[in-house]
């Protein structure tokens, strides 16, 4: 934790006057809030051998919201005073209208806490750091002569929020986040491959940095690099697919996650919308978005309204059974909050988002799976994606896949992606893997230009009627 704590209600802005004034600015309104934040990062980034960025960031501000029916009037600034604040009111007032609203109850407090209240960056020295990434380095080049390119880094912030409503009521949330991240590049005769790996959580340095866990991270990107240079053009069709457990779970949060929040489905513009309680997936496939999860990157214990994290069951045993919500959202479509009101900052309004997304396992064994498929593709790793929210549609790039005849796993292809629609998806699912894994700590999810920390994950999954882009056959 920091030597200087982040303490704006007392330091800044006696809370006294900050009350009176978000009373004032909320009176007739039907909800709303003042977040304040301080935000510190630093990265460091080790490539060609050298050091090439050392980065430190910082930033503190607020952001005043007040909401009336379908509209928010908001406004931010980084200077915490009486007189900014405001200004403030006065321009987020102008949501408000006459007035003629009821303001919402607070959400209930919790004690809960997933996270250290502790701080990455101070906890583990600079020079630590430089020279654990040159360890980093020096290691992955000599596994093997064919590596020529080693990028590291390592990543950590702390996120200090506080949040006050006109009731009076106070909530705070300390949010350490921290990560480490390997890629190498290898050369065989001229070809050129790349692989990856890192990972991290809401946690500090400490255990990332562990010669087990980073020697780990490594290998695995050299594995996934030399796999790379024997990979041969992926086949193009329709096929049946098995997805890997874990980070392929970014596939079921893109294509599924994200059309099952709250204001896509109450805007009427989510395939989803409209199908609460009917079958939108195959039998036993179960997916949830879950906040509460001790130490992983997508974790919250409170959103950024205030309302703790739950478990939420969005699908279960393939009906749809809850959308992701935030305040406004829910109370618009006559439900309870979720926990899901997410923002990237305090220059930012909450909407909902996701959390920790994932796909509950099944009881078969990947094994069979894989053995069970006759012309197809197993997808271990991916990479980018894009996804139509209105449609479902997407499409994604395979970082490390594999060809499937007859039962029998081939060479690795390069260059496919999968193509198909989320809802369709869902139905086609065959199989569920007995190895449900959630991703190792790395994704980050955008929506409406704000980008906030995510966790996936999923089990070996089997789906069919995918078309796989690659080569043509």
């Amino acid at each position: 934790m920091s030597d200087n704590p982040f303490n704006p209600l007392k330091n800044d802005l006696p809370r006294d006057e900050a009350e009176t004034i978000l009373r004032t600015a909320l009176d007739g309104a039907d909800d709303g809030e003042l977040f304040l934040e301080r935000n510190r990062s630093e990265a460091l980034v080790f490539d060609d051998g050298r050091l090439k960025t050392a980065s430190y960031d910082a930033a503190e501000g607020f952001g005043l919201r007040a909401v009336r029916g379908e509209v928010s009037g908001y406004a931010h600034s980084t200077e915490l005073s009486v007189s900014a604040l405001k200004r403030a009111a006065e321009t987020a007032r102008l949501a408000v209208g006459e007035g003629g609203g009821t303001l919402a109850d607070g959400p209930m407090p919790t004690n809960r806490h997933l996270y250290q209240a502790a701080d990455p960056i101070a906890g583990t020295s600079f020079p630590v750091k430089v020279d654990l990434l040159r360890e980093i380095d020096a290691y992955a080049r000599d596994l093997d002569d064919r590596v020529v390119q080693v990028s590291a880094s390592i990543t950590a912030s702390l996120q200090e929020v506080e949040i006050l409503r006109p009731d009076g009521q106070h909530l705070r949330d300390v949010r350490p986040m921290a990560r480490l991240n390997v890629s190498v590049i290898v050369d065989q005769g001229g070809r050129r491959e790349s692989g990856s790996a890192g990972g991290g959580g809401r946690v500090t340095l400490d255990g990332l940095i562990t010669p087990e866990n980073w020697t780990a991270k490594v290998r695995e990107a050299l594995r996934i690099a030399l796999v790379n240079l024997e990979a041969v053009p992926a086949p193009a069709g329709e096929m049946e697919v098995v997805l890997g457990p874990g980070w392929p779970g970014i596939l079921l949060h893109e294509a599924v996650g994200h059309g099952l929040e709250g204001d896509f489905n109450r805007k009427g513009s989510s395939v989803f919308a409209r199908l609460m309680g009917q079958r939108v997936a195959s039998p036993g496939v179960t997916v949830l978005d879950d906040g509460t999860i001790p130490d992983r990157r997508g974790s919250i214990t409170i959103d950024d309204e205030g309302t703790p994290s739950r478990r939420n069951v969005l699908i279960e045993d393939g009906i749809l059974t809850g959308f992701m919500q935030d305040r406004q959202n829910a109370r618009l479509m006559g439900v309870e909050p979720t926990g899901n009101g997410r923002r990237q900052s305090f220059a930012h309004v909450p909407m909902p988002r996701m959390t920790n997304t994932y796909m509950l396992g099944g009881d078969s064994d990947p094994a069979d799976l894989v053995a069970g498929m006759k012309d197809g593709i197993w997808a271990v790793g991916f990479g980018g994606g894009q996804v139509d929210i209105t449609n479902g549609k997407f499409v994604f790039s395979c970082t490390e896949a594999y060809r499937v005849e007859n039962g029998k796993i081939g060479a690795p292809v390069k260059g496919a992606t999968l193509i198909g629609d989320g809802a369709t998806a869902l139905q086609q699912i065959r199989g569920l893997g007995n190895d449900m894994a959630l991703d190792p700590g790395m994704g980050n999810c955008g929506k409406a230009g704000q980008w906030v920390p995510v966790g996936v994950g999923q089990p070996s999954v089997l789906m069919g009627g995918l078309t796989v882009g690659g080569a043509a056959a």
